[in-house]
């Protein structure tokens, strides 16, 4: 089956959309669509459509002004153009700037996709077997396509590198986290993992480098955590109450044993009772160590990542710098070179550079890694990481 074809245009629709091809989900990722360059993995750019559904908060807004509130990635006079050549469309139909979008009209964008580069890490095969694939997920990239994230993740890599699909997650680790990654060849076998996983007969083992000495008896957390997924950030319940009314906590126990300390840093064992988004992280921010170099937790005061259009720990990095960092600054994927690996789309406003616009920097993972993965009868384990050996 053929995931690509040619985008057809209405009436006066500009002539060059004629020719363009572009990508769907259909189109496995290829090893020939990654860029490596200065311990980065890059995507090359390519075109593809997304297609959504006008939520109730969306109707009665023109189609300009909902992207251009909701998707801050880009220009308000770009979502213009963008509608007027027929690259933004309502029901696969050509509008005007000032439609008023209706709740449940299908909203569809076709663009030129540039993907936020990853560390270049290798995704290790750990194991292989009939029904289950244990693999090494190095910190930066995320398990599954998600937000700007398609060709990037742990599963288009494994597809485009190993031929390994489709794949289905038991578990999953934050983008920035590193460490073992089990998944299920078969959704059969996925769902009576996740069954074990509810009834909560799988543990997860992480470690975490942490700021300060951390008390050398166990340390239980026991705190209900809110989540705001538009701000993507965990608060823990004070008082009964979060800190956004909205909000309801839910119940999220962590245990914490010290491994060792330098007097500046601790190595810390976190066993999760429960398994709740950043859950670890948030936990050792209220135990009063974050994880040291977490720019997202480690300050009670980040930007809203709503309001910037970027990623919460990327907003968080602006504000909150780690105590250390190992990251070099490289240039050398100028303009000139970027371009001769990749077609320039003239409508694209992160063309003629190879990553979007905000995600040219270095971005690090946090010192967060999960090291076992138990349940009745098995165990697996993947090595430490080499910033557990800095304490």
């Amino acid at each position: 089956m053929s995931g690509s074809g040619k985008r057809k245009r209405d009436d006066g629709e500009e002539a060059e959309m004629e020719a363009i091809v572009w990508q769907t989900p259909a189109n496995p990722p290829e090893p020939r669509d990654y860029i490596f360059r200065n311990g980065r993995r890059y995507v090359r750019p390519y075109y593809f459509e997304f297609i959504s559904h006008a939520k109730k908060r969306w109707a009665g807004k023109t189609i300009v002004d909902l992207f251009a509130e909701e998707f801050k990635g880009r220009s308000y006079d770009y979502y213009v153009s963008a509608v007027k050549c027929g690259r933004i469309r309502v029901d696969d139909k050509m509008v005007h700037t000032s439609y008023v979008v209706q709740s449940s009209q299908k909203i569809s964008h076709f663009l030129h996709r540039h993907e936020p580069p990853v560390l270049a890490g290798d995704v290790l095969v750990l194991q292989n077997e009939a029904d289950i694939l244990t693999v090494y997920k190095p910190a930066s990239v995320p398990v599954h396509p998600c937000g700007q994230y398609r060709k990037n993740t742990v599963v288009g890599i494994l597809q485009a590198e190993h031929g390994l699909a489709p794949l289905y997650p038991v578990h999953r680790l934050d983008r920035l986290v590193s460490g073992l990654l089990i998944f299920a060849k078969s959704a059969d076998k996925a769902d009576f993992l996740r069954q074990q996983v509810e009834a909560r007969l799988l543990q997860k083992e992480y470690i975490a480098k942490v700021i300060g000495v951390f008390p050398e008896k166990e340390v239980v957390i026991d705190a209900n955590i809110c989540y705001n997924a538009r701000e993507g950030r965990s608060f823990v319940e004070i008082n009964g109450s979060c800190i956004d009314k909205a909000f309801k906590g839910k119940t999220a126990c962590t245990k914490f044993t010290r491994i060792n300390t330098n007097g500046k840093y601790s190595l810390v064992s976190c066993k999760l009772v429960t398994g709740r988004t950043h859950q670890i992280r948030v936990h050792l921010q209220c135990a009063g160590h974050p994880i040291a170099n977490d720019m997202l937790y480690l300050s009670e005061d980040v930007p809203s990542r709503s309001a910037n259009g970027v990623g919460a720990d990327r907003a968080a990095s602006g504000t909150c710098k780690p105590p250390m960092s190992n990251s070099h600054k490289d240039d050398s994927f100028a303009e000139d070179s970027a371009s001769e690996e990749f077609s320039i789309d003239p409508m694209c406003t992160n063309c003629p550079n190879l990553p979007p616009k905000g995600y040219d920097e270095d971005e690090e993972g946090i010192w967060l890694h999960c090291v076992r993965y138990s349940g009745p009868g098995w165990c697996y384990e993947c090595p430490f990481p080499d910033w557990a050996h800095l304490c």
